[in-house]
């Protein structure tokens, strides 16, 4: 095989290569001698079929094949005689040689992976903000789940349905007078203030009697998912059947026992020690940012334009999914810094990569046992193909491997790191969550240079503040970009719009549900 390189830049290698006749004709015949036991031919004993009627019945399907298996070991052949880690699936392009006693002449073009520069990992410094679970938060607690046990009761018959209060009714909806599809329903129940509905339906019925008949007047969301009934005007008949308010949540020990517990002080510790795994879970989401953060100004190389582009346009879809139309204007305008916050997650896949590859951080094969039993969990009655799916599917594999592998990483540099803890309020440390995820992720750009972000990557003191972000820019965070065997970050989806359910008979006036969120790394 003649190799002949075209292309050195950069990340990017292109390779001419040809491939002699004589060594495809060796393919068909290896090929015809595999396959000559299995012909059967009449006139023939099995197995004895002529390789030249072989080649004859069979030649084409079998010289497409040793053509196949030619390029594969030459592009295979290539990289390794070259040291050559692909960042994704080279492309391949014939330029001749496909007839017989032919020379087969491809190019090949690829973008290689990185070297990955030595890291200093003895040098890290990091704050910790922690939280103290104290008796306010276990009571706060308390009282949330108190709240989501509780009962209604009829109300008097003289009572005026307010926010907090349930309402019971039946109702016909029409749009330009005509009733349309999934707007009829009976019996439904909704706490007014909840947000359930569309805008306006909820407030339509503040004020409603057990025995009412009222119409509330609404109009439906431009993006709606009935296109039928998008941005329209419609009126509901309403016939008030019930109003009933919500019972005093009274929280002693019967609530314990109602939940099957023996007491409000097991409660309160059951409680506790979710408060406590909560605040835990934003200590290191937040101490994980900083580490992030400290590595992404640290280090500075290049990455394969193919893998930032494709996290580009993971990110692009998934802020486009919740912006409104007012905020695809200002989306487009912050297009460089969604650039930047892909080159950054890409950039910092390779390096975790990279430093749990040299410092020989693994997930064992009981601990992947026991992703894949999770995951199987998830399907029941399926468990053996799920199981099946993820032993034979080594891409999949490996995107479910990668976040623990993540965590494992994070695990060992924060083992070198020296920490120093302060402690915090809940909601200071909330806030300082927040405050990163409303400004664009930097990418390791020097202050000063073109394109800087100003946001939580900057180690310098600013003397102007970041300019608002609209609501479509939802947290895109960098922490969620590692994985093991392909080192392409792990994707995250950020919060998506609304789903569009169908419209039927119980959700006709509602809003649309929203969006299961994509798993959190």
């Amino acid at each position: 095989m003649n190799v002949t390189e075209t292309l050195n830049e950069g990340l990017k290698r292109a390779y001419s290569l040809e491939i002699a006749a004589a060594a495809i004709a060796d393919k068909v015949e290896a090929a015809i001698a595999q396959v000559a036991p299995q012909v059967r031919m009449p006139g023939f004993r099995p197995g004895k079929v002529p390789s030249n009627l072989i080649r004859k019945m069979h030649g084409d399907a079998l010289r497409r094949e040793a053509l196949q298996e030619a390029i594969n070991d030459a592009v295979n052949k290539l990289l390794a005689d070259n040291g050559l880690r692909p960042a994704t699936q080279p492309q391949i392009d014939v330029d001749g040689g496909l007839g017989e006693g032919e020379d087969l002449k491809i190019s090949v073009s690829l973008e290689v992976l990185p070297e990955v520069p030595e890291s200093d990992l003895e040098g890290i410094s990091l704050e910790r903000l922690t939280v103290e679970a104290g008796d306010a938060d276990i009571d706060a607690a308390v009282a949330r789940l108190a709240e989501q046990q509780k009962t209604f009761e009829d109300a008097p018959a003289k009572h005026k349905a307010k926010d907090g209060d349930l309402v019971v009714m039946d109702y016909v909806g029409t749009a330009d007078g005509v009733a349309f599809e999934g707007g009829t329903g009976e019996g439904m129940e909704i706490e007014l203030g909840s947000g359930r509905l569309i805008p306006g339906f909820e407030d339509g019925l503040k004020g409603v009697k057990t025995g009412d008949k009222t119409t509330v007047k609404v109009t439906f969301p431009a993006d709606y998912p009935a296109e039928n009934l998008a941005g329209k005007d419609a009126e509901f008949a309403v016939t008030v059947t019930a109003v009933k308010t919500a019972k005093e949540a009274v929280i002693d020990d019967t609530l314990a026992t109602n939940l099957g517990l023996e007491s409000l002080d097991q409660l309160k510790a059951i409680l506790k020690d979710q408060v406590e795994s909560e605040l835990n879970g934003l200590t290191r989401t937040y101490l994980k940012r900083k580490l992030l953060d400290h590595l992404a100004a640290a280090h500075s190389f290049d990455v394969p334009p193919t893998m930032v582009d494709a996290e580009f346009q993971q990110i692009w879809r998934q802020v486009a999914a919740e912006a409104t139309d007012e905020d695809k204007a200002q989306m487009e305008a912050e297009r460089g810094d969604y650039g930047r916050i892909a080159e950054r997650r890409v950039r910092l896949g390779l390096l975790l990569s990279d430093i749990g590859q040299k410092h020989g951080v693994q997930v064992t094969q009981a601990e992947m046992n026991r992703l894949v039993a999770q995951e199987s969990a998830r399907y029941p009655g399926q468990e053996r193909e799920v199981q099946k799916y993820f032993s034979e599917n080594a891409v999949a594999a490996a995107q479910l491997r990668a976040p623990l592998f993540e965590e494992k990483v994070v695990d060992f540099l924060l083992g070198k790191a020296t920490i120093t803890d302060r402690v915090v309020s809940r909601a200071e440390l909330e806030a300082a969550i927040e405050s990163e995820d409303e400004t664009p992720l930097g990418a390791g750009v020097p202050h000063g240079a073109p394109g800087h972000v100003h946001g939580p990557d900057c180690d310098h003191d600013h003397d102007h503040k970041p300019a608002k972000k609209p609501a479509a820019k939802k947290a895109v965070k960098a922490e969620d970009a590692v994985a093991e065997e392909a080192p392409k970050p792990a994707k995250k989806a950020a919060a998506k719009k609304a789903e569009e359910p169908k419209a039927d008979a119980e959700d006709a006036p509602k809003k649309a549900a929203p969006k299961k969120k994509a798993a959190a790394k």
